[in-house]
């Protein structure tokens, strides 16, 4: 009898990626029917291929897929992806390249994983990313617990404002700081109780939570955002005072104005604009932008400065704001309030009649402001409504400001500035602080005005340290990732539009995208992957440019009252204009460290705002439980589909075991939830009707159920159509009742219920057979 042909690299390669976890030569030598001198060369040829990278090196003798992961293993929580799912990496990774992706399918059977905690669990390959079940715990990440003090069973509880936290902690006794009911607390896990719930004993007795009013003030908490500032840093600012005209120009008779939101109280940023009349700039503008002078009031190293680069930003909910500044800063001296003289950094600017940035000039000055304008009382005015305190300014300010607009606005069409359609909602409140609705935001072209006024100022300014050759804290935004390029035209082509990866990455061309998918169903689909294909904005000394605005060079330089960011500008920009300004070090600090935390201050200060607006919605939502809505599906994990209700936004989950009876096979690059058996698909964008089951205020969490039919969304997807089908329980399970024309399906050979339901509710394909490659 021949011997088996002896297989090429490739063959090998290629069972050894089929195989379940770690294979070794017994294995390849079985599975290809080797004799004994096959085996010889067998061992040279799998020497040869870990020499050429094409396998890598197990334990023993054992081989596996380059950058592949053991069948089990232990690996640490590293936090959330952007659609809420648990994400993991291995503890040990010794291959060159990033470790692949570990997403962890919620288990149920304990709290929440916290971010640095190791499991022991079992990876299961999927496409190009892994999932983990969790077998058990090996080191839970020592954590304090946030919650709220409630009395269940007759023992006081502490209830995890967190809402990936699913389960109360029995408060130890004689360790409750004499918190009562309602109380917002923190507190530690106490270890030692195996059974039933976990103990926990408090650390800090925050103060009362209940209502809406105590919203925002979780989300500080629990983000760890400073509330109090030092009593050096309150005397320093309790000491400001007016500043003098001294080594300033002298602006108080220029008409500027300060348009702002009507419920915000500093005021950072002035802006007037007057037709040019020099004759060779035929149409264009002269434009001043005037900038609150905290580097006046906020010295290096002092106590308001340290205080202020802990912060790195203010944080803004609707009931109140953690200012970076103590109030009589925000609020007071630093506030170009109407009426009264503040220090100012200023930029005069000229532009011709294409938006062009003809000239700069940066000066210290001393301004007054003469009115406090609103965004919709100077677009009402525009509109043909002036009011009383508009009327006066129409032709010489709100006029000529919006002639300089449209030139700005012509200029970023055709530079190519990217366009999503992002919309936001705002939480209204009366005025004792009760909550009475939640709205979209207004988007008005007074709001674009200033944007682009402050767009060309901060372009100005990093253009000017660079001229200067100061040091600069850039805000850059590099263009995105091949990885999620590559995603995202995997998403484009499943609704039929064409994107070539091997063009230049412009913003025009995602721009040419959300045009092309305008007014389809699938618009919002659309404009939220080209939103997540899209690299994170960062400050940081070295310039990238900044992708989304169609900019080279970029710069925050306009909010120096709320972003560290800005002040550090400003200092570098009174350098250039004096060396010897006597305020200012000569060495400005390491602007690398200071970029990364202010980063990280940023993204702080962006989750907490997230948090606490959650948490409104769910308020604002608790009475309306068993209330149906029209939906939209903003984000699709392995463990189910995270929606968003219309007009109100506010966001929930259905979870996978609850939609109709299927085995789901999760892609995640085109962002779909297939059914296998029914071919029922959910998709990113997808329209839904859905039916409200579940709201937990204190933790922002809402749980949904999947109603009637989802629209038709993209090339095959099918419509949910449960008429007829048998009745879904919870637990995804159908009735044993057979239905009239709906047979209840045979049982997959080979699995036991408890197994295929493990499956299910995980978001799992069933296992194909050896051998055989998983389709989806």
């Amino acid at each position: 009898m021949a011997n088996a042909p002896f297989p090429s690299k490739d063959e090998i390669a290629e069972f050894v990626r089929s195989a379940e976890g770690k294979v070794g030569k017994r294995e390849i030598s079985r599975a290809f029917k080797l004799d004994v001198e096959q085996k010889r060369t067998l061992k040279r040829v799998l020497k040869e291929m870990k020499d050429d990278g094409m396998l890598s090196k197990g334990r023993g003798h054992r081989v596996s897929e380059p950058g592949s992961l053991p069948p089990v293993g232990i690996i640490e929580i590293t936090g959330t992806d952007l659609d809420g799912e648990v994400m993991a990496g291995p503890v040990k990774w010794e291959e060159d390249g990033p470790p692949p992706k570990i997403f962890v399918a919620p288990d149920g059977t304990g709290p929440a994983l916290g971010r640095g905690e190791k499991v022991l669990a079992r990876l299961n390959k999927q496409a190009d990313a892994y999932e983990a079940k969790v077998i058990r715990r090996i080191a839970e990440a020592p954590r304090d617990v946030l919650g709220i003090v409630i009395e269940a069973d007759g023992e006081r509880r502490i209830q995890p404002v967190d809402k990936r936290d699913r389960f109360e902690y029995v408060i130890e006794r004689g360790a409750d700081k004499g918190a009562e009911l309602g109380d917002l607390v923190r507190a530690e896990p106490v270890k030692g109780h195996r059974l039933g719930l976990k103990h926990a004993r408090i650390i800090e007795r925050i103060e009362d939570a209940e209502g809406v009013s105590a919203i925002s003030l979780i989300s500080v908490h629990q983000h760890g955002i400073p509330v109090t500032f030092t009593p050096d840093a309150m005397r320093q600012a309790e000491r400001a005072k007016e500043a003098t005209l001294d080594g300033r120009d002298d602006l108080r008779s220029i008409p500027l104005v300060t348009i702002d939101g009507a419920d915000a109280r500093d005021f950072d940023d002035a802006v007037f604009a007057e037709p040019d009349d020099d004759p060779k700039n035929p149409g264009g503008y002269k434009l001043i932008v005037a900038i609150a002078d905290v580097a006046w009031y906020v010295r290096t190293g002092d106590a308001l400065d340290k205080a202020a680069f802990e912060r790195g930003n203010s944080v803004y909910f609707p009931d109140r704001v953690v200012p970076m500044l103590p109030e009589q800063l925000s609020n007071g001296w630093c506030s170009l309030r109407p009426n009264e003289d503040r220090p100012c950094l200023i930029v005069h600017l000229r532009i011709d009649n294409k938006g062009n940035l003809l000239s700069k000039r940066f000066k210290r000055a001393l301004m007054r402001s003469v009115a406090r304008l609103t965004y919709e009382q100077v677009q009402t005015a525009q509109d043909g409504t002036p009011d009383e305190q508009t009327q006066p300014l129409m032709d010489t300010v709100i006029k000529p400001l919006y002639g300089a607009f449209e030139i700005l606005e012509r200029a970023r069409e055709a530079r190519g500035a990217l366009e999503l359609d992002l919309p936001e909602r705002r939480v209204i409140l009366d005025e004792d602080g009760h909550m009475v609705g939640i709205e979209p935001r207004q988007r008005l072209d007074s709001h674009k005005l200033i944007e682009e006024f402050m767009v060309l100022a901060n372009v100005a300014a990093a253009e000017y340290l660079e001229e200067k050759k100061r040091p600069c804290m850039y805000r850059v935004h590099d263009e995105p990732s091949m990885s999620k390029v590559e995603a995202l035209s995997e998403v484009l082509d499943s609704v039929h539009i064409s994107f070539d990866k091997g063009q230049t990455l412009t913003p025009a061309r995602f721009n040419a995208i959300l045009a092309l998918a305008k007014d389809t169903p699938h618009q919002q689909m659309i404009n939220d992957v080209v939103l997540r294909s899209q690299a994170q904005a960062l400050y940081q000394p070295d310039n990238l440019g900044h992708f989304g605005l169609a900019l080279r060079r970029y710069c925050h330089f306009t909010s120096p009252i709320r972003r560290y960011a800005d002040l550090l500008v400003h200092r570098a920009l009174i350098r250039g204009l004096s060396p010897s300004a006597g305020e200012l070090p000569a060495d400005p600090g390491d602007f690398n460290s200071m970029g990364e935390h202010l980063s990280i201050t940023e993204r702080r200060a962006q989750a907490a705002e997230r948090g606490a607006m959650d948490r409104y919605c769910a308020y604002y939502m608790k009475d309306r439980v068993g209330s149906t809505f029209g939906a939209r599906i903003s984000g699709v994990t392995r463990f189910g589909l995270f929606i968003s209700v219309d007009d109100i936004g506010a966001d929930g989950l259905i979870p996978i075991k609850t939609l109709p009876d299927d085995y789901y096979i999760h892609d995640e690059g085109k962002h779909l939830l297939t059914g296998r058996k029914r071919g029922l698909t959910f998709r990113l964008g997808q329209r839904i009707e859905v039916l409200l089951r579940e709201v937990t205020p204190i933790t922002g969490g809402m749980l949904f159920e999947l109603l009637g039919k989802a629209e038709l969304l993209g090339k095959g997807a099918v419509k949910p159509d449960t008429d007829g089908a048998a009745p879904i329980s919870r637990t995804g399970r159908k009735s044993r009742k057979k239905q009239s024309g709906n047979p209840t399906p045979k049982k997959p050979k080979g699995k036991s219920r408890a197994s295929r339901r493990r499956q299910r509710t995980a978001g799992a394909a069933p296992k194909p057979a050896k051998g055989k490659k998983k389709r989806g």
